[in-house]
């Protein structure tokens, strides 16, 4: 084992080293933490929770980078043969892209949620909120994968005998091998769409949609797929193409505000006038209505029946839908005992002698 003198005493190498990258880590650490508890310190006394979510973010990648800077810095301190160095440079190579592209995920996740907290969508009205939180999520996600993407080309270009791929992953990484690849594979195809619905914005986090004849909440939006949270708790998992290759109905488009519409299939001789000012006075005593508009109207009359339509405003879809059941009860329970007449019925003519 090669051995050095020091202090007139013969020493190993490599206990020598182990002294000097045990030291070097020991400073990072006690550097590190001096500095993450000053960062503490600095963002305890901001009113926001913003730069409390880097600081928390950001904590375990740089600590990390500083032992990583430690051991580049006590390097030149060090008696490697020639083997050693080279795996040392290789490691090195291999661990600082690993560890930059950890600490520039970590900090772009950070800033979507802080996004998130600043951007309330639990108030009623919360479309800018919505719109903020959605392209916020879109844009972290692409930029974590274009983030891997170049960490992962960059690990390979640092390795000799695969250098040769990390220049091709390099190279294939233009928008026309994105085109190309699109056209045959869906994943691609799913992802240029989860870009574009970034900026075209058909769908945003919360929105109330009905696509594939089932209504419910866009729960998540990742990079490929889109998560709809459907009324009776099931999960229906939609690829992002198909909100922009195909039709479907976005409730919370411009505001949540909806109207409502109840329908009611009556006697052609039903007290139409009596009917409106009940109906009226059920929307306006119920307080899921917002007081913005209200109507009943005949819009369709068939020889045996009308169709009777009742409008009433509310502040969200599913206000809506409470509301909507709330008056269809309602009338159903005033006809049955106060309008019986007003339920269909089936005439007869009979002739005398007949």
């Amino acid at each position: 084992m090669p051995t050095i003198e020091i202090a007139g005493r013969t020493v190993p190498v490599l206990a020598v080293n182990l002294i000097w990258i045990a030291a070097a880590v020991a400073v990072a650490l006690i550097a590190h933490a001096a500095g993450m508890a000053l960062l503490r310190r600095l963002a305890g006394r901001t009113p926001g929770p913003v730069d409390d979510i880097f600081v928390a973010h950001g904590h375990r990648p740089a600590r990390w980078i500083a032992v990583a800077v430690a051991l580049a810095w006590v390097r030149r301190f060090l008696r490697l043969d020639a083997e050693l160095d080279v795996l040392w440079t290789q490691l090195a190579g291999l661990i600082v892209p690993l560890l930059m592209g950890w600490l520039a995920i970590a900090l772009l996740r950070a800033g979507g949620r802080a996004v998130e907290h600043s951007a309330d969508i639990s108030v009623a009205d919360n479309l800018a909120a919505r719109r903020r939180r959605t392209r916020s999520a879109i844009l972290v996600r692409i930029g974590v994968f274009v983030i891997g993407f170049v960490t992962v080309c960059l690990m390979l270009l640092s390795i000799p005998s695969i250098r040769t791929i990390g220049v091709t992953l390099m190279a294939s990484a233009g928008i026309v091998g994105l085109a190309v690849g699109a056209a045959a594979q869906p994943a691609l195809k799913n992802l240029i769409a989860g870009i574009q619905m970034a900026f075209t914005e058909p769908i945003r986090i919360d929105d109330v949609v009905i696509i594939e004849g089932e209504w419910g909440r866009i729960e998540e939006i990742r990079l490929t797929y889109v998560i709809v949270a459907i009324w009776d708790e099931r999960r229906l998992v939609v690829p992002v193409s198909k909100f922009l290759e195909s039709a479907f109905q976005n409730w919370t488009r411009n505001t949540s505000q909806l109207l409502g519409s109840v329908f009611l299939w009556l006697d052609p001789a039903a007290d139409i006038d009596r009917l409106r000012q009940k109906a009226e006075t059920v929307v306006k005593g119920n307080p899921r209505w917002d007081g913005r508009a209200f109507a009943l109207q005949v819009t369709d009359a068939k020889p045996d029946a009308i169709e009777v339509r009742i409008l009433a405003t509310a502040r969200d879809a599913g206000t809506t839908f409470d509301l909507r059941a709330d008056i269809r009860e309602a009338m159903l329970a005033y006809i049955r005992d106060e309008m019986p007449e007003a339920l269909p019925r089936t005439r007869a003519v009979v002739m005398p002698g007949v």
